[in-house]
C-alpha cells in the first residue's frame, strides 16, 4: 500500500482507491473519501477520478480490503497490558510447565513488588490440578505473586501476598491450599494491583492501547468496577485515551447504584453505564457461575451475588437516570435472575423505556428458549465472546467437564438469539482470550455446537456494528457517508460469502445479491494481516515495513 508524503494534520481530504472498500452503500465499492474524520463517500474507481485533484491525500490501496475497524465490547485494559509485559502462563501444557515459568520470571527479575501473572488453566493440563501454596512459594523464592486462572474468577498466590493482605483467611472463598475465590480473591487481587505504581499503570494501557490498534480494532469497552480494578485506573485510562490519538474507549463502570446520587456519581467518572462486570455471579471454570442444577463435577450450584430485586432496582435507578445498566451472567440461575430483574423495572417504569435504554448483559452464556426470547422482549444486548466456545466448548472441552455434555452444548446460543432479533456485541473479554477479531468471527461462525453458528457476515456486523449500538450509537461501525471514519486496512485473500447453510451462501455469491465479500475464514485459513487502522479520521496504526 503506498500513499503520497503530504505532511499530517488533524483535518484531512483523504481518497483511498484501488482496493476492495466493505460498505452497504456500494457492494462493489474499491474507493472511499474521508472529510473531517466522516466518511464522506464510497463507491467505484472511474468515479474516484473526479476527487482525485480536490483531496489533500490520495492512497493507493493495491488491492487491500478496507472495512470498518472493529469494536471490542468486552476488554480489561490495564490487565491486558499488565499481561502483555508481565508473567504469561497460558503457554503452559503441565503443572510442572507453570512452576518453571514463574521461577524464570522471579529470577530474572529485581526482587520489589508483587509479581503479577496470568493465564494459567489447570483443566488443560494433565491431572488437572492448579499448584498447591508450598509449590507456589518454592517457585517464586519467597516473592509475592498474584496468579489468576484464565477466568480472573479465582487465584493462587503465594503466602507473602497473603501477608500484605490482614484478615483474607476469615473472608469467604479463602481456601488454605487450593485457589482463592469470592471475597477473599477479590481482597488479594486489590492488594497486588494496589502494588503497581501509576508509571507501571500508564505503561501498561500505553502497552494494550498499541496492541488494541494494531488488530484493526478501532474501539474498545472498557468494563471496570470496584471489584476489578479502582477510580484511579479508570479515570486515568479515559483520560490517557482521550489525550493522544489511538483507539476510542468507552468506559463501563461496574457499581450497583440506589439512587440518583449513585448515579451521578457514576457519569462524574466518565462512564456511559453502570454496567460491564457488575457480578450476578462468577464463571464456570472456578465453578462460581450460578445454576439451576448442580454442577456435574462439584456437589453444588455455584455462588449468587446479586438477587433479582437489587437487578430490578439497579435498572431502574439506571433508566431514570438515561444511563445503561448491565450484569456479568454466566449461569442459567443468574441469566434468570437478570431477566427477571429487568422485567420487574419494565413493569414499573414500562417497556418502551427500558427497551430504549438498551441495557446488556456480558457473556449470558447458559440461556433457554425463554430468556432468549425475553431479551429478545426487554431489548437487551448480549455482549458475548465466541471465543470461549473455541477455548472451553465442544464434547472434550471444559464446559462439558463441568456441566455434563448435554448441557454444555446449549450454551452460547448464537443463532438463536439473532433469529429472536437479540442485539449482538462481540468482545474478547481481554485477558481471559486474547485479543483476535478475525479469530472471533471465525469461533462464531464454526461455533463447536453446529446449530448456534452464524454466518461470517452476522458476526463481522456483531463485532463492528454491532459494538457501536451496544453503547447506544447507530451511526458507527458502518462505512457510508456521514459515519465516522474509523475503518482498517487489510492484506488478504479472496473475499466470500459465507453462511451455515450453502444454499444462502450460493446465492450471496451471485453479484446480483449485492452482498460484499469478507476474508475466507474457514479453519486453518490464514487471517486478514492489519496494515493501517484509523479511528475519527487519525492514523492510530501502521504495519511496519509496509
Amino acid at each position: 500500500m503506498t500513499e503520497s508524503t503530504a505532511p499530517q494534520s488533524e483535518h484531512r481530504t483523504v481518497l483511498l482507491r484501488g482496493g476492495e472498500v466493505h460498505s452497504p452503500a456500494d457492494p462493489f465499492a474499491t474507493a472511499m473519501v474521508v472529510e473531517r474524520g466522516h466518511v464522506a463517500w464510497v463507491g467505484s474507481e472511474g468515479a474516484a477520478d473526479a476527487f482525485a485533484a480536490g483531496v489533500d491525500e490520495v492512497v493507493d490501496l493495491e488491492g487491500a480490503l478496507v472495512t470498518p475497524a472493529f469494536t471490542d465490547s468486552h476488554v480489561h485494559t490495564t490487565s491486558t497490558g499488565l499481561a502483555l509485559t508481565g508473567l504469561d502462563l497460558s503457554g503452559a501444557r503441565t503443572l510442572a510447565d507453570a512452576l518453571g515459568l514463574v521461577r524464570a520470571f522471579v529470577n530474572d527479575r529485581p526482587a520489589e513488588g508483587v509479581v503479577l501473572g496470568h493465564g494459567w488453566d489447570a483443566a488443560r493440563w494433565p491431572g488437572q490440578r492448579p499448584p498447591s501454596r508450598g509449590e507456589l512459594d518454592e517457585a517464586a523464592g519467597g516473592r509475592a505473586v498474584y496468579l489468576p486462572r484464565v477466568d480472573v474468577h479465582s487465584a493462587v498466590v503465594t503466602t507473602a501476598l497473603l501477608d500484605l493482605v490482614p484478615g483474607v483467611t476469615a473472608l469467604a472463598g479463602y481456601h488454605p491450599d487450593a485457589p482463592l475465590t469470592g471475597d477473599a480473591h477479590h481482597a488479594v487481587r486489590a492488594a497486588a494491583h494496589g502494588a503497581v505504581t501509576p508509571r507501571q499503570r500508564a505503561q501498561a494501557q500505553q502497552a494494550a492501547l498499541r496492541h488494541v490498534a494494531s488488530l484493526g480494532i478501532g474501539t474498545v469497552h472498557e468494563c471496570a468496577g470496584p471489584e476489578i480494578s479502582d477510580e484511579e485506573d479508570f479515570t486515568g485510562l479515559l483520560k490517557l485515551a482521550s489525550e493522544q490519538p489511538g483507539p476510542r474507549v468507552f468506559g463501563y463502570w461496574a457499581e450497583h447504584v440506589d439512587d440518583a446520587e449513585g448515579a451521578r456519581r457514576i457519569r462524574e467518572l466518565g462512564a456511559v453505564g453502570a454496567a460491564g462486570d457488575l457480578f450476578v455471579d462468577g464463571s464456570l471454570g472456578s465453578h462460581t457461575a450460578l445454576l439451576h442444577e448442580p454442577y456435574a463435577d462439584a456437589p453444588h450450584t455455584g455462588t449468587g451475588r446479586l438477587d433479582a430485586a437489587r437487578i430490578a432496582a439497579h435498572v431502574t435507578v439506571c433508566t431514570e437516570a438515561g444511563l445503561q445498566a448491565g450484569f456479568h451472567a454466566i449461569g442459567d440461575a443468574a441469566v434468570s435472575a437478570v431477566v427477571a430483574g429487568v422485567r420487574a423495572a419494565s413493569e414499573t417504569l414500562g417497556l418502551a423505556r427500558v427497551r430504549a435504554a438498551r441495557h446488556r448483559v456480558e457473556h449470558a452464556e447458559m440461556l433457554t428458549p425463554e430468556t432468549v426470547a425475553a431479551f429478545a422482549e426487554l431489548g437487551l444486548t448480549a455482549s458475548v465472546q465466541p471465543a470461549f466456545d473455541a477455548a472451553w466448548g465442544g464434547p472434550d472441552g471444559m464446559y462439558a467437564a463441568r456441566l455434563g455434555a448435554k448441557r454444555a452444548a446449549t450454551l452460547n446460543p448464537y443463532a438463536a438469539l439473532l433469529r429472536a432479533g437479540v442485539p449482538l456485541a462481540f468482545g474478547s473479554d481481554s485477558p481471559v482470550t486474547p485479543l483476535d477479531p478475525w479469530g472471533t468471527v471465525r469461533a462464531a461462525a464454526h461455533h463447536r455446537t453446529p446449530e448456534h453458528r452464524v454466518s461470517v457476515r452476522a458476526g463481522f456486523t456483531a463485532h463492528t456494528r454491532g459494538g457501536w449500538r451496544a453503547v447506544g450509537r447507530d451511526d458507527g461501525g458502518v462505512l457510508v457517508p456521514g459515519a465516522p471514519a474509523d475503518y482498517a486496512v487489510w492484506r488478504t485473500g479472496e473475499l466470500l460469502v459465507q453462511a451455515p447453510d450453502d444454499r444462502v451462501a450460493r446465492w450471496s455469491t451471485d453479484p446480483r445479491s449485492g452482498t460484499p465479500g469478507l476474508p475466507d475464514l474457514t479453519p486453518g485459513t490464514d487471517l486478514p494481516v492489519c496494515l493501517r487502522t484509523v479511528v475519527f479520521g487519525q492514523t492510530v496504526y501502521v504495519r511496519p515495513n509496509e
